[in-house]
């Protein structure tokens, strides 16, 4: 007996990765339905942010492999339990992560659950990592392509969602993924990847995000209290940063560029020293909270492991020290540079992601 429900319905985005996942699972025999979200109040698209453009670049590929098309407005939970949060964090001077919210509230629960409605029993997305069972345990492992790996922002996965969940361009390489394209005659096989903030796309930031916080411009000091002139919004700034600050060639006439090294949010005052590896954007320990862990269990403690506080930074060798009341301790093997409150420590094992939580405070490092 024949069934019209689909075993797998794959997230088209108008992009070429998921094209090419949609190609490959028909490939391997598997009946599947694509689906475009609509997750940004305008879909009209102003240049910047093309999303029209993507959707009919969805249904030319869903026509092109003649499969069942969907679309689907997540609009208002998008809203509700990831840009509000983004917008909560940034009033709060911190530096929120969105991407890796958009997989957690949207692409991995709402489509996820959507999906299932229609009849699926899975879902499929253009994300560079794989899933492995071991033992009955589902495992979130890198991609084959390290220069591509997206195994950071899918840290928030848990079992249920592994189970739920397939990645084929795990163990391709992303010049394989576009020869693919190429040969499917794919109208994606050489659009640019989406870059910007996930689902809304590129935007001047700054003029994006006055649109919902109002900038309140406030001194630009030096740690022990010197102004040395005005920020525009301290939620325009992130530690680390070197340009926009507008304040090259002062401090008694040092050559070196000045970077952000602090934020004292509570006097609305942007912390700014010179030189790259300032002591103040220096530590070795942090504490995160908001825990995820991919197996469903913290590992005993302590736990040695590797982590990252930055998408593409190389794996840092760390023990993870203490667990009180939901926020952890981790300290680190060598010196880090600019870990940021908001942003998120992903840690690994080997080649599995094995969870990660939200940067809370960071020692040594002025955020107050």
């Amino acid at each position: 007996m024949t069934t019209s429900k689909p075993e797998i319905i794959v997230g088209l985005s108008g992009g070429v990765d998921s094209s090419v996942t949609a190609l490959l699972l028909l490939e391997q025999g598997k009946r599947i339905d694509g689906l475009f979200m609509k997750n940004w109040i305008d879909l009209e698209g102003d240049g910047e942010c093309p999303i029209k453009q993507d959707l009919e670049d969805a249904k030319s590929i869903s026509e092109k492999l003649n499969i069942p098309f969907h679309s689907e407005n997540f609009a208002p939970e998008y809203w509700d339990n990831v840009f509000t949060h983004f917008l909560d964090e940034y009033k709060a001077g911190r530096t929120p992560n969105p991407d890796i919210l958009c997989n957690k509230e949207v692409k991995f629960k709402v489509f996820l659950e959507h999906a299932l409605t229609l009849g699926a029993e899975k879902i499929a997305t253009g994300h560079y990592a794989h899933i492995d069972q071991v033992d009955g345990r589902y495992r979130l492992m890198r991609a084959a392509d390290l220069n591509k790996d997206q195994s950071y922002f899918l840290y928030t996965l848990n079992q249920q969602q592994l189970s739920r969940s397939e990645f084929p361009l795990g163990k391709l390489l992303k010049p394989e993924v576009r020869a693919l394209a190429s040969r499917a005659e794919f109208v994606t096989h050489d659009k640019k990847d989406s870059t910007g903030i996930c689902f809304i796309g590129e935007k001047n930031f700054r003029e994006f995000l006055s649109q919902f916080i109002p900038a309140q411009p406030g001194e630009m000091q030096t740690a022990d209290g010197k102004l040395i002139g005005e920020h525009q919004g301290i939620m325009y700034y992130t530690l680390g940063q070197r340009k926009g600050l507008g304040i090259g060639g002062k401090n008694d006439g040092k050559e070196e560029p000045w970077f952000v090294v602090g934020k004292k949010i509570k006097d609305n005052i942007l912390v700014v020293e010179q030189g790259n590896n300032h002591p103040l954007l220096q530590s070795r320990s942090l504490f995160a909270n908001d825990l995820h862990w991919t197996s469903g269990d913290i590992p005993a403690i302590p736990y040695q492991c590797t982590a990252k506080t930055r998408y593409r930074q190389a794996d840092q060798n760390c023990t993870i020290q203490s667990d009180i009341n939901g926020e952890i301790l981790v300290e680190f093997e060598d010196i880090q540079r600019a870990m940021t409150p908001g942003q998120s420590i992903v840690f690994y094992q080997g080649d599995e992601c094995i969870g990660g939580g939200i940067i809370n405070k960071v020692k040594d490092i002025i955020y107050q």
